[in-house]
């Protein structure tokens, strides 16, 4: 019965993302949202009291799997670096093909000032890059002078600009080599001169054929 309900649960999560992402978190109702999930809204009230309590689930479901990533990559030794580097290649493919994902970063730019505060997708994705950074800064990843905080600031500035981009409509293949053109000169701002050809700027192989795939 635990196992049924919680697979219930993932359907209205899914078919929220699913209508969070394509009308807007004001003008998504819960009568849609029930109705894309095939049931009813009294089996959606069971299990969320309100269209708040469903986009929250909805960003935290997205903040598990940004986790998740992190996590397989850290527990793979990735360096701290190249996880950033991966993560914003994985960003750019689930905003391609992963609704939740893409109605996570949504519901924060629609709900800002909200009382109570919703989740904050973007935060999340701060936190994992600050942690990121401060782990190569203390192994010696990066350049002396990149002590203060203007790596922070850029690479919050691109995931930002890597979710427009994704929002125009732009094709897989191509979001992702923009995304690797960012991190050539990203890069060589970041990282000792010596150590550039440690990482790579362009997708994982997985990852390129995944992205072909769903393109």
């Amino acid at each position: 019965m635990q196992a049924r309900s919680q697979r219930t649960r993932q359907r209205l999560v899914h078919a929220g993302a699913e209508m969070f992402n394509r009308n807007g978190y004001a003008n998504a109702t819960l009568g849609q949202i029930a109705g894309a999930a095939g049931m009813t809204k009294g089996a959606l009230y069971f299990h969320f009291a309100s269209k708040d309590g469903l986009a929250d689930a909805v960003q935290e479901r997205g903040r598990a799997l940004l986790l998740d990533f992190v996590q397989r990559h850290w527990e793979a030794g990735v360096p701290p670096v190249q996880v950033l580097i991966d993560m914003t290649h994985w960003l750019a493919g689930t905003l391609h093909d992963d609704p939740v994902i893409r109605a996570s970063f949504r519901i924060t730019n629609e709900c800002t000032g909200r009382q109570p505060p919703v989740t904050d997708f973007h935060q999340a994705w701060i936190t994992e890059v600050l942690r990121l950074l401060g782990q190569a800064r203390a192994a010696g990843e990066l350049l002396e002078r990149d002590a203060t905080d203007g790596p922070e600031a850029l690479l919050s500035a691109i995931v930002c600009g890597i979710t427009v981009l994704a929002g125009t409509g732009l094709p897989y293949a191509e979001l992702s080599r923009r995304v690797a053109a960012l991190w050539q000169p990203l890069l060589s701002a970041l990282v000792p001169p010596d150590d550039l050809v440690r990482y790579r700027t362009h997708p994982p192989a997985a990852e390129e054929t995944s992205g072909e795939q769903a393109a």
